[in-house]
């Protein structure tokens, strides 16, 4: 019988590695239409959720008193959706990963002006270290304008902003209804794309592979969540660092892509800046948990 710590570390482990599969049909999809890709993401993200509503809940699943930080979290969820899968599709896989490393930083900022709260020397140094990371990893997309590389970044705003809405969301609401929320917003909102852009019937090997990044990406949420529920958040994290791993091994595999020596540099520092901001807010939480002891 596996303990909580190891369920949470496995959880973690199958997390990684279905975002990583996710990320690479992703890279894949380029010649369907963005909006056609976002739809199979939402649409098929819906089906891992609906297996966990309570069968009481059933008649008025949907009821919220939150609706207004619903909408915030499917706007920025969107964004950085569209963000990165555009990144995805024009960047080396192992580029797109290593900045997206980079959230923590973002959400240390955000959690400044979001949620007031005081951030001391440790993570200001965080914070620069990841900076000076994401410009080494970056320099050949500033020198030449590429404009690719700054979609990872707004992925890592916008999913700052969704980690400081879901700080609130998650006192009042199930995980479940979040999830659902999301999904339905963003399949929603992939019709809108049908105007402006022709979407392609798939075969059926595409239609599965399409599937699977919402069905995937819904599960590796699910999973993720799960994993910081069962297990210390000091365990389980470093394991999301595999996913360099798997970008790497997939983008040479399918690609021929090799990360420069830069983009290994950078993405050190990246890693290295959020590691360091973990492990400030989980002794912040020890220092706060044995203050309300005393």
């Amino acid at each position: 019988m596996l303990s909580k710590n190891q369920l949470g570390f496995l959880c973690m482990f199958l997390s990684v590695c279905f975002f990583s599969v996710m990320d690479l049909i992703v890279k894949w999809s380029e010649n369907y239409p963005l909006g056609e890709v976002i739809f199979f993401r939402g649409f098929f993200g819906l089906i891992p959720i609906l297996f966990l509503i309570p069968n009481k809940k059933l008649k008025n699943f949907y009821y919220t008193t939150r609706p207004g930080l619903h909408f915030l979290r499917c706007l920025s969820g969107l964004i950085a959706l569209a963000a990165i899968f555009l990144a995805l599709r024009e960047l080396p896989l192992a580029t797109v990963v290593s900045i997206t490393y980079a959230a923590p930083i973002f959400t240390t900022l955000m959690s400044i002006f979001f949620l007031s709260e005081r951030v001391g020397i440790y993570r200001w140094l965080a914070v620069l270290i990841g900076f000076i990371g994401i410009v080494i990893i970056s320099e050949p997309g500033f020198t030449s304008l590429n404009i690719y590389y700054f979609y990872p970044i707004i992925f890592c705003i916008g999913l700052s902003y969704v980690a400081i809405v879901l700080r609130q969301l998650s006192t009042t609401e199930p995980i479940w209804l979040i999830g659902f929320y999301f999904s339905f917003s963003i399949t929603i909102s992939s019709f809108f794309t049908l105007s402006g852009t022709n979407w392609i019937m798939p075969s059926l090997v595409d239609f599965i592979l399409l599937s699977l990044i919402g069905i995937l990406g819904g599960v590796a949420n699910l999973l993720l969540t799960q994993a910081y529920k069962l297990s210390e958040v000091s365990l389980v994290t470093p394991l999301r660092y595999l996913a360099l791993l798997f970008a790497i091994f997939f983008g040479y595999i399918f690609w021929d892509e090799l990360p420069t020596y830069k983009t290994l540099v950078g993405a050190f520092l990246v890693i290295f800046s959020s590691i360091i901001i973990y492990r400030r807010e989980i002794y912040l939480k020890k220092q706060l948990s044995h203050s309300r002891n005393e």
